[in-house]
């Protein structure tokens, strides 16, 4: 019964997106965009020449992304994270603030090109991965791995089996292996990092390293330097906050926030979670630590509405045509139609 409700709910929505972009071809969409107001932060994460599902479904194309702010320029009001804070808004717009996650190395070879081309401002959240000594974060290496990798595999003695999407799966639990790791501290994660390098040589295949390839320090510091580019924090390890001891939570945030203001000379006071994930412990820990920027996805608990640090952002979906991308950005969800 479930699945055909599911099936249901995907054939009505498909419906919507159809009939959303013959309005659009038909100019049918202008008086929407021309009337709507208010503010979202979108989320974006990597950006490519081409084939952005080739390991996950976070990554747009350069093209698709120059459309998105190309339509933001004609008829939204693009505002930066600090001017979104300090809620300077347009009272003719709707306002959108443009963020991005993980500290992609494509992020400055593609998009910093076009903000400063097209003089638009973002936000990137930058993990501190590259002090450490990686320069992949563990989800991508997972990403390839699930891509490239054995049907089988083997880890701390447990054996695992591709399934759908090309998940390692527990044989024993039926778990993710994405899911299990993602739970524990980075201490794990290095663990099977190390441990299953040998079974994909990714990186003898130079054209696919914007897949996965973070930011150097050198780029960090240039991108800083831009004026329509701020840097933010999204922790250490990239670990999942609200998971892990509360002790590493602010070990990692103190490290990644001064790891961070050496590189761009500059104070850090904004704090993505990774994976939008989060808990009460992990937002006291931030303010203590110097943030006064707390951005999640969704909000968890109702007081976060009302906490003037708190902010949410809306992911986007690489699936959908730009039209309805910009529709969902108004209405703050992907299940709405005009």
């Amino acid at each position: 019964m479930k699945k055909a409700q599911n099936f249901l709910s995907a054939v009505r929505q498909k419906i919507n997106y159809t009939n959303n972009d013959i309005r659009s071809l038909l100019r049918m969409n202008k008086s929407f965009f021309d009337e709507a107001r208010g503010a979202r932060i979108v989320l974006y994460h990597g950006i490519c020449i081409d084939d952005p599902l080739r390991f996950n479904n976070i990554f747009l194309p350069v093209n698709t992304f120059r459309e998105h702010i190309r339509f933001y320029k004609e008829h939204f009001n693009i505002i930066s994270l600090d001017d979104f804070y300090q809620q300077r808004f347009s009272d003719d717009r709707f306002n959108i603030c443009i963020s991005f996650d993980d500290g992609y190395a494509n992020n400055y070879r593609y998009v910093l090109p076009l903000l400063e081309q097209l003089k638009v401002p973002a936000t990137f959240f930058i993990t501190s991965i590259r002090e450490a000594g990686y320069d992949i974060l563990w989800n991508d290496f997972i990403g390839i791995l699930g891509k490239y990798g054995p049907e089988k595999i083997e880890f701390r003695n447990e054996v695992f089996v591709k399934r759908r999407a090309n998940q390692y799966v527990s044989v024993k639990t039926g778990e993710e292996l994405k899911e299990m790791i993602r739970a524990q501290g980075f201490g794990i994660k290095k663990e099977m990092m190390e441990t299953l390098y040998p079974l994909v040589s990714f990186r003898k295949n130079q054209s696919e390293e914007d897949y996965w390839l973070q930011m150097t320090e050198q780029e960090i510091f240039y991108l800083s330097n831009s004026k329509w580019a701020t840097i933010g924090c999204h922790g250490y390890y990239h670990n999942d906050l609200a998971a892990i001891d509360i002790h590493d939570v602010e070990t990692e945030m103190i490290q990644s926030k001064k790891y961070l203001e050496r590189i761009t000379g500059k104070r850090i006071n904004s704090v993505a979670f990774p994976y939008g994930s989060y808990s009460r412990a992990v937002i006291d820990s931030a303010k203590k630590i110097g943030f006064t920027q707390l951005l999640a996805t969704d909000f968890l608990l109702e007081e976060d509405r009302i906490d003037p640090s708190m902010r949410e952002r809306f992911t986007v979906n690489p699936f959908i045509s730009v039209n309805n991308q910009m529709i969902a950005n108004i209405k703050g969800s992907y299940a709405s139609r005009y």
